[in-house]
């Protein structure tokens, strides 16, 4: 059923979802309050909202006290469609052109939809790498993402979810759910389940420095690569049969656990302990 916020307004009457763009359309009132309610917006706030749509994420922040919504949008004929519906308010800005490509507007908060097919690489964009994190985090991210990956952003050691993802994000971000978000929420409805995810990024003083971000990522490829095999015979090779012994004594960790196991912690006392000994 269409929300109450002209879910099919005249501006985008003639225009369908468009499966290359991965479009999939929020309707459902109860999931974008929730949303708005997750990304606590204020006066001070700027919002950057990465494909808006037809509009029915961008009419609610626009409701929101925050000071400016700067949207980037790919589909000419919804940025047609968005400018005659929201153009007159001075508080939006809308940018034409892929996310992934364009200089993205100052913005201190993200809320969107995002397109699942492109979930990795944005991530990397509006988050950063380990051993590249963004220069200038922003205070808080709201993205509805596919369910997996929000369980895996968020999964907890020990957890079949749990990857190396789960490290990366862990480390560079607070990272929590919102709530779950089933096909029916939009249209046309996805093949999967889906969730909104809270990330609030750590500051850049509470970033790992680079050369131990890199130590950890290279253990995470590593090890990641083989999740099933314990961490002796990943890390075999590194160093001697006893020095990893005592490195792992060292980090917390027995070389019996697999890479699931690991808390995102753990692997920084690891990287450390490794950079130290092969420095």
């Amino acid at each position: 059923m269409p929300d109450s916020m002209t879910f099919a307004a005249q501006p985008f009457a003639a225009h369908r979802a468009r499966k290359r763009f991965g479009q999939h359309w929020l309707k459902d009132d109860g999931v974008l309050v929730k949303i708005l309610a997750a990304a606590e917006l204020g006066p001070g706030d700027t919002v950057l909202e990465v494909g808006p749509g037809r509009g029915a994420l961008t009419e609610r922040l626009l409701a929101s006290p925050a000071a400016a919504v700067r949207a980037v949008e790919l589909d000419r004929d919804l940025v047609v469609g968005l400018r005659e519906r929201f153009g007159a308010d001075p508080r939006f800005e809308l940018t034409e052109g892929d996310v992934l490509a364009v200089p993205l507007p100052p913005a201190n908060k993200v809320v969107a939809n995002i397109p699942y097919n492109i979930t990795g690489p944005l991530l990397e964009r509006l988050v950063g790498r380990l051993d590249r994190p963004v220069a200038q985090p922003y205070g808080r991210l709201v993205l509805l993402v596919q369910q997996e990956v929000g369980e895996r952003i968020r999964a907890k050691p020990g957890s079949s979810a749990f990857s190396a993802l789960s490290v990366r994000m862990q480390l560079l971000a607070r990272c929590f759910t919102v709530c779950a978000v089933p096909p029916r929420c939009f249209q046309p409805p996805p093949k999967v389940m889906s969730e909104v995810v809270a990330l609030d990024p750590l500051p850049p003083e509470q970033q790992l420095e680079p050369a131990l971000a890199r130590g950890v990522e290279m253990l995470l490829r590593r090890c990641f690569a083989a999740r099933r095999k314990m961490l002796r015979n990943t890390l075999m090779g590194l160093l001697s049969a006893d020095q990893l012994e005592a490195l792992a004594a060292e980090a917390g960790i027995t070389l019996q656990q697999r890479p699931q196991e690991l808390a995102p912690e753990a692997w920084v006392r690891l990287a450390a302990g490794l950079n130290r000994l092969t420095a």
